[in-house]
């Protein structure tokens, strides 16, 4: 068994355990090889997530399965979930493709490429008993431990919003919190890697897809049946709920 065999096995049998040590990638491109693999399985590819650990911290991503993408207010089977841990985003669709090219697209061609702007909650699950003590390469090849995706109605105009300075409130079972700013820094920024360098592999950005460009909140875990929202300044609410 490789490691996309692992991965995938634990995907179809919600058995979640270590990853063994013989199947660990030893470096990024490796572990993009990985994700690749299992996206043969779980494809098509229905968006991106992107992000980085700070405003200078090199970004990466990894690919989100359109089976897995929904719409608000989405209702999710708690089943599938073991530990339901939520990240409040800002998404984009793209309204045109981004395919590989020689020359690099400029921040400029990838903003025209956005139709419109969303707030997102994305529900974390990992293939790993452990996620927090799986290595950093480990969780990368797993998808960057993307569950499901559940995407808010879309605000039209968005080169206006000032995203520094844009507030998030998130609500967990009745328990709010409110943040300010992506700590990843200047979501362009992300987009363009995304652009030039993350999503080549797979043919490029396409039409329709959904980009979400990192947590605003951290993760936080909600209990069984929760009700889950987030609303980004004047954004539309984004809300999904557990059934279990």
């Amino acid at each position: 068994m490789d490691a996309a065999e692992f991965l995938l096995a634990a995907r179809r049998t919600a058995t979640y355990g270590a990853f063994p040590d013989a199947l660990r990638p030893r470096e990024e491109a490796e572990a993009y090889a990985i994700q690749a693999r299992c996206m043969d399985a779980l494809g098509p590819v229905g968006g991106w997530k992107v992000g980085a650990a700070g405003p200078d911290a090199p970004p990466s991503c990894a690919p989100m399965p359109s089976s897995g993408l929904h719409a608000s207010p989405a209702v999710l089977d708690g089943a599938a979930f073991t530990s339901r841990e939520i990240e409040s985003e800002i998404a984009f669709v793209l309204g045109a493709d981004l395919p590989p090219r020689d020359s690099p697209y400029s921040e400029a061609e990838v903003s025209a490429a956005i139709a419109s702007c969303h707030a997102g909650l994305e529900v974390l699950q990992s293939r790993f008993g452990d996620p927090d003590g799986t290595d950093p390469l480990s969780n990368l090849a797993d998808l960057i431990r993307h569950g499901a995706y559940v995407l808010g109605p879309p605000v039209g105009p968005w080169q206006a919003i000032d995203f520094a300075a844009l507030r998030v409130r998130q609500v967990i079972a009745g328990e709010p919190i409110e943040r300010v700013g992506n700590p990843a820094g200047d979501m362009m920024r992300l987009m363009v890697w995304l652009a030039n360098a993350g999503a080549v592999w797979a043919g490029g950005l396409k039409a329709g897809q959904i980009v979400t460009c990192g947590s605003w909140t951290g993760k936080l875990a909600a209990p069984a049946g929760a009700a889950v929202s987030a609303r980004f300044g004047d954004l539309p609410l984004v809300e999904l709920r557990f059934d279990r």
